[in-house]
């Protein structure tokens, strides 16, 4: 069963991989959200090809004789649908316009032949919303003038082709079976059409949400699209923040060049991620080999500063495995103070979440003045977690910005930690 099941899956996915690429012909060059449409547009032209050629054999089976000029429409639209996204390479609206003409007019001597009784009229009414699926809304005045252009069509229809001008007699029950066929070859296109352009939207919808969470955190990615608006500013009486940076990076990366370079940092902040998903500890940035996380910022829970200290010291382990698998030698300043501190969304266009306040200043200070290999400390985060980790004192130290603070190393936890 297990085994059935991963063939099916597989094969699904070979499917919907296929119906991706020729969704996406004529569409590459296009930004996403243009090429989007355009599929959608591919997407619609296949499937009126399906159903021109399926027209086209219910036409020959009545009598090919007969309605040899409605054959050959119908294959006529089908060629045209086909080439739909040649026209995408000329520009982004010429596919759409090439396509709604072609059909619009087709559809014209299609009624002009078989009359009004055969319903094929009610593709104008169909084609109208359609429009809004396969053109940018900023093109609004095209749109109407396409609508407007259907629904001259439509009523042009039913005022001059009351009866088929075939050179003969016209079955009423050929006619009928016509009619039904087309009601249910159009509700499928625009089910088909309308489906395919919201699973697209909500795929684009799913990619932006997986990025603004990777650029946020989960709640306040959350609060920013429940209240686009609203300013997210919050203040915070305690939390622990924690800078790292490589000892030594400016002469590392200058030997290792940027190919190597890229890759062992993209391995490095990857391993460092993890760890503080793992932990439930925010990574607010990273600049250059620099890397900065808080704990207790967007939500503040008991164990904060003991779970940012085990990232900590989580670290420097992860720093020695990027090093073996590149063959170097790395060793990581870590710094990390606590307190009270704000935090926000800033920027309009490229935004991102920061952090202000004592806490992180003294952090980037005790980064910048300690030991590499250590991990140095404020004493209020030594205070906090005297009972759960094991600290050295480093001494008095006179700090930029802060002034004389006495500071510890951070060297292990103790057997029994008290909170998480």
């Amino acid at each position: 069963m297990i085994a059935q099941a991963a063939t099916t899956s597989t094969f699904a996915q070979g499917v919907r991989a296929q119906a991706d690429y020729v969704a996406s012909l004529g569409t590459h060059h296009y930004p996403p959200k243009v090429r989007r449409r355009l599929k959608s547009v591919n997407v619609g032209a296949f499937t009126v090809a399906v159903s021109c050629l399926l027209f086209a054999l219910t036409y020959a089976h009545e009598d090919a004789i007969l309605y040899r000029d409605a054959i050959l429409i119908n294959l006529g639209l089908m060629l045209i649908a086909l080439t739909t996204p040649a026209f995408h390479r000329i520009n982004e609206i010429a596919g759409p316009i090439f396509i709604t003409l072609s059909f619009l007019i087709g559809l014209f001597m299609l009624v002009a032949l078989v009359g009004r009784l055969s319903g094929i009229q009610i593709n104008f009414i169909a084609a109208s919303a359609a429009l809004f699926l396969v053109f940018d809304l900023k093109r609004l005045w095209l749109i109407a003038s396409l609508i407007a252009f259907a629904i001259a069509l439509h009523i042009a229809c039913w005022v001059f082709f009351q009866s088929a001008a075939v050179p003969g007699p016209v079955d009423p029950d050929f006619l009928l079976r016509l009619y039904i066929t087309v009601v249910v070859t159009i509700s499928i296109i625009v089910a088909v059409l309308t489906y395919y352009a919201f699973w697209t939207a909500e795929r684009a919808e799913e990619e932006t949400e997986t990025l603004l969470h990777l650029i946020l955190p989960a709640s306040v990615a959350e609060r920013l699209k429940s209240r686009p608006g609203e300013r997210i500013a919050d203040s915070f009486d305690n939390a622990a923040v924690l800078f790292a940076d490589l000892v030594g990076f400016v002469a590392l990366a200058r030997s290792l060049g940027a190919h190597r370079t890229v890759a062992m940092l993209n391995d490095l902040v990857s391993r460092f991620d993890r760890l503080a998903a793992e932990h439930g500890v925010a990574k607010i940035k990273t600049i250059g080999d620099a890397y900065m996380a808080v704990a207790g910022v967007p939500n503040s829970t008991r164990g904060d500063e003991a779970r940012l200290a085990r990232m900590a010291l989580l670290m420097q382990a992860a720093a020695d495995e990027t090093a073996a698998r590149f063959g170097l030698l790395l060793q990581m300043r870590i710094g990390i103070a606590s307190g009270p501190l704000m935090a926000g969304v800033i920027g309009s266009e490229r935004f991102t979440y920061d952090v202000w306040g004592d806490p992180v200043n003294l952090a980037a200070r005790l980064e910048n003045s300690g030991e590499p290999g250590k991990i140095h400390v404020s004493e209020a985060f030594r205070d906090a977690l005297a009972e759960e980790f094991v600290f050295t004192p480093r001494g008095e130290r006179t700090i930029k910005g802060v002034g004389v603070e006495e500071t510890f190393f951070l060297v292990a936890e103790t057997a029994g930690p008290a909170g998480n």
